[in-house]
Formats: structure tokens, C-alpha cells, sequence
């Protein structure tokens, strides 16, 4: 099957930087970002979890291949709620439901998942404390974690489930609109129950995937913030205990050096997004920009519409991995895929560079630690594997490595305040042509915005104080007419 899900397909990588961040079995076996012993290596791949080899090629065959009589009922109950399904592009119940049947499987490395105790709630608590002081000696940002929470996998899943949709509506909602669009106007009509069934099971099918994806995500996340964008809800920072101890398993750190330096990443994204109102629209917005570039193969959904049998409802689903959903290259879409990169990068580069200050003095392991999460990211951790597969885009390291030395030498050259008054509006922010001349960008004169302010603001009093004085003097002549008219 395709290594992208909805059949997309990956946008040309620069020279340079050829399979970097890329490490895929095209063989679907192995270990991938998937996390499932033997499973496809992309994370989106098709097929109920814990289902018999043929799940991931062929979703009914997962569903029905292996079940005994007592499981029957449930499985025709299930289709017959893919059948039926008319909400939006992709059935959220059933993702919801693929994410937790994928989390209760657990891990490749046999981790099941469990519930937090009173003494891990409190080390994280504890953790995000002690974070949210540090960070106050690096950052001119506020606290923005008002709640340190300690999540279960199953409770990720139920917290960042809005995120997610927010995120992978507008790419589903180009294949349902599609489904109905490739058939003349006066078919439409007569076909009407069959495109019906046909969206149906395509928002099934997009529901498998994103649970699927969300599922093995929830196995490998270590907080909220670990794409780069706030999955969770405004204010909280969250760990996932079990996650951390994975995580830090094989690192030879002591296990509370690695738990605050992770409550220091997180409790650092917390405070970005909480005291940068325009950033997460900034961010969803490049990403639904994105999605508008998708187009169809028209002429290979028109042979599918055309041949599809319903006693065969696999044919859509091999159609789906076919390469029918392709990103347009047109100027609209690679401005919003590099606004989207760019803002990714720097995002990630100022939360590397703000925690390696708060941490590099105080933990011995923070450089060790600070190295293991960018290779994380170079070897297809999470935030490489969901985006690349989503929607095609790759968070490049060397964009984020770049995006941190820029904002490290900010501080050196400007201080805190100027650093971090870059967030004040998305046009003061670096380019992508600033990342590749990060020394550039900090010496280079910046316009002094507040004069800027100052000149507005009185050009707007002199406004309306013309204004009023001519309302003054205009009720005043009308008073005086009205005095004269009594007399």
C-alpha cells in the first residue's frame, strides 16, 4: 500500500537533504513510526489494530477475518455504522474508537497502558512547578500553564481529539466533495444512494486512518505539545508519565532529570501559545491553506465511481491508496506549506532554545537530553512521521536547528524582552530566508514599531478630536436656536 494516506503523495525534498528524516520499510514491516509489531510503517495505514495480516491491505478483512461467532454481532453492528454514517468528511466516533482499541493493544515493546497514580500526578505537578520557575529567568512570557496534568494514553486521545479534527477536516473534506463532483449533474440524482454510501465509507475509512495514527501517537508523545502545536486544552500542561519513563529507559539519565526536562518543553510551548493570541490560528490556518491546494485525479475517480461495486467496498479503499489526492503546485499552496514549515520551525526553535538556557547550568544530562530530541525528530519521530504523512510536510532538523541558533543569538545581540517582542505580530517574525542567515537577521536594523504605534495613535486623536469639537460647536448652535426660538 501507499506510505501516505488518502494517497498523497510527498512533495520533492531538496538535494541536500534527500531521505533525511525518512526511514521506511517498503516492505510495511518492521518497526516505523506505526509502533506495531509487524504493522505498515506508516502510521496512518488502514486496518482495524490487532487484526490478522491481511488488516492493513484490506479493512473488512480485518474486521471479519478472525472474529469467532461471539464477536460477529459487533463487527455487522460496526459496518453497519460505517454505512450509515452522515456527518462530516471523517467519522470522529469511529476514529475515536480505532485510537482506543490501538492504545489497549499497547506498544511494540509490549507496554500496556494504565492509569496514573497520586504519586505520578504529583511528581509531574511537581515537575511543571519547578519548570514554570526556571523558565521565568529566560523568557519575558508569562506562566501559561495554569493546570500541570498527568495523562493515561486514553486520556490523550480524549483531550487532543478537537485538535486533531480542527487539523484533518479541511484535507478529508476535498475527497468527500470530490465523491460527489465526478458524476454529471443529471447522474447525480439517479447515483444519489450510491455517492451516499460512498462518503459514508470514505469518512469510515478516514476514521480508521486518524485513529489509527492518534492511537500509535498516543504510545509514543511524551506531553501535548509534541508536533509543535497545542493538542491539547488552553492552559494545561500535560505529561504522559508512562511515556517518559519509555523514553528515558535506555538514556542512562536519572529518571526525574528526564521527566523536568520534558516539563520544561512543555510548560515552554504552554507559555508561547498562551501569550501569542494570533499564533495556533496562524499555524491550523496554514495548515487548512494547505488543504485547499489538494486536487483530485478527476478522471481516475470517475473509473472508480463508474466500476464500484458495493458488494466490494475495499475497491474505494484501494482507490484512496492509489495516488488519486496529490497537492497542486501552485504558488498559493508552496506559500502555505513553507508559511506552515516556517512558523513550525520557529516555534520549535524557540522552545530548544529557551529551555537549553533555563536547563544548561542546572541538569548535567540537558545537553544529552536536548540532542536525543532533535535526533528524535531527524529519525521520524511523531511530529516528522503524522506531518509528512498528513499532509506532506516534512519539519526539517535543519530548519529547527537553524530556527534555535537564531533565536539563541537574538538574546545575545537584543535581550529577552526584544527576542520575545518578535511575537508580537506575525510580521516581525523571521523568514525562511532569515533562518538560512540567522546573523543577517539579528543585526539587521528592525523598525521601531512603537514609534510607529505613537505616530497612529495621535494621527487618530487629532481625527477625532476634530471631529468632536465640530459635534461640540454643532449641538451648541443648535441649543442656542433652540433658546432664541423659546424667547
Amino acid at each position: 500500500m501507499s506510505d501516505t494516506p488518502f494517497g498523497f503523495g510527498l512533495p520533492p525534498e531538496e538535494p541536500e537533504h534527500g531521505d533525511e528524516g525518512k526511514k521506511k520499510d517498503p516492505a510495511g514491516g518492521g518497526q516505523g513510526s506505526g509502533g506495531q509489531s509487524g504493522g505498515p510503517a506508516n502510521p496512518f495505514a488502514f486496518g482495524f489494530p490487532g487484526a490478522g495480516a491481511g488488516g492493513g491491505d484490506n479493512p473488512f478483512a480485518a474486521m471479519f477475518g478472525s472474529l469467532n461467532p461471539t464477536d460477529l454481532g459487533a463487527a455487522f453492528q460496526q459496518l453497519g455504522q460505517m454505512l450509515s454514517y452522515e456527518g462530516g468528511p471523517v467519522n470522529w466516533d469511529m476514529a475515536k474508537q480505532i485510537a482506543r482499541q490501538t492504545v489497549s493493544q499497547g506498544t511494540q515493546d509490549g507496554t500496556k497502558d494504565a492509569s496514573v497514580g497520586p504519586s505520578e500526578r504529583a511528581a509531574v505537578e511537581e515537575a511543571v512547578r519547578l519548570a514554570d520557575l526556571w523558565l521565568d529567568g529566560v523568557t519575558s512570557l508569562p506562566s501559561g500553564a495554569g493546570t500541570a496534568l498527568a495523562w493515561s494514553r486514553a486520556e490523550w486521545v480524549e483531550a487532543t481529539l478537537p485538535a486533531w479534527q480542527q487539523l484533518v477536516d479541511p484535507v478529508a473534506e476535498r475527497v468527500g466533495l470530490a465523491m460527489g463532483d465526478v458524476l454529471p449533474e443529471e447522474m447525480q440524482a439517479m447515483a444519489g444512494p450510491l455517492i451516499g454510501m460512498m462518503r459514508s465509507m470514505g469518512g469510515a475509512m478516514f476514521g480508521q486512518q486518524i485513529g489509527q495514527a492518534i492511537g500509535v501517537l498516543a504510545g509514543e508523545v511524551v506531553g501535548s505539545t509534541d508536533i509543535g502545536l497545542p493538542l491539547g486544552p488552553a492552559g494545561k500542561a500535560a505529561l504522559l508519565p508512562l511515556n517518559v519513563e519509555a523514553f528515558g529507559k535506555d538514556l542512562g539519565v536519572p529518571k526525574d532529570e528526564v521527566r523536568l526536562y520534558l516539563a520544561l518543553r512543555e510548560a515552554a510551548h504552554q507559555r508561547l501559545f498562551a501569550h501569542v493570541p494570533w499564533l495556533r490560528s496562524h499555524l491550523f490556518g496554514a495548515v487548512e491553506g494547505y488543504a485547499r491546494g489538494i486536487k483530485v485525479d478527476t478522471t481516475k475517480l470517475e473509473d472508480v465511481v463508474g466500476q464500484f461495486d458495493p458488494t466490494h467496498p475495499e475497491q474505494l479503499q484501494e482507490a484512496l491508496q492509489q495516488g488519486m489526492f496529490q497537492p497542486e503546485d501552485t504558488a498559493e499552496q508552496k506559500a502555505a506549506l513553507a508559511r506552515l514549515e516556517t512558523a513550525l520551525a520557529l516555534v520549535e526553535g524557540w522552545v530548544d532554545a529557551v529551555v537549553h538556557e533555563a536547563a544548561k547550568d542546572r541538569l548535567t544530562s540537558a545537553d544529552a537530553l536536548r540532542e536525543t530530541l532533535r535526533r528524535r525528530r531527524a529519525s521520524g519521530g511523531p511530529a516528522e512521521q503524522t506531518f509528512a504523512t498528513l499532509i506532506g510536510l516534512q519539519l526539517r532538523p535543519r530548519r529547527l536547528r537553524d530556527a534555535s541558533r537564531l533565536w539563541a543569538s537574538l538574546t545575545d545581540a537584543r535581550g529577552l524582552d526584544s527576542r520575545d517582542g518578535l511575537w508580537a505580530h506575525p510580521d516581525m517574525l523571521p523568514t525562511a530566508s532569515d533562518l538560512d542567515d540567522p546573523d543577517g537577521f539579528v543585526h539587521r536594523e528592525q523598525l521601531d514599531f512603537s514609534e510607529l504605534d505613537k505616530m497612529l495613535g495621535e494621527a487618530a486623536k487629532g481625527r477625532f478630536g476634530k471631529g468632536q469639537d465640530a459635534k461640540d460647536q454643532d449641538t451648541s448652535g443648535r441649543d442656542d436656536d433652540e433658546d432664541d426660538t423659546d424667547k
